[in-house]
């Protein structure tokens, strides 16, 4: 399964359109990956990225990883899954060792 993880970091009206465009553009490149499973999107829109604490969103795309249902994530950009380094390290060593 790959679930992009599409973020933005307002909800200003050209971010939102940058959203649909990263979501229509990851759904149609995983569709296009054979063997690829679409799990779905992670997004936790208008929340600023510094820290995942409140990205209901994110956590719940983390304990899926945990669970077994997400075999990978794919993002346009590292900042796009964490600003902030410390939780960035912290995830992707979590998600290495499961």
């Amino acid at each position: 399964m790959f679930p992009p993880c599409c973020r933005v970091s307002t909800d200003t009206e050209k971010l939102l359109s940058s959203y649909e465009t990263q979501v229509t553009y990851y759904e149609d490149y995983i569709k296009k990956r054979p063997g690829c499973e679409f799990a779905g999107i992670y997004t936790d829109e208008g929340i600023t990225g510094t820290y995942t604490k409140n990205h209901t969103q994110f956590n719940r795309m983390i304990e899926d990883c945990k669970a077994g249902r997400i075999d990978m994530i794919i993002t346009k950009s590292i900042s796009r899954f964490a600003r902030n380094t410390l939780d960035c390290l912290k995830y992707v060593r979590l998600l290495s060792e499961a």
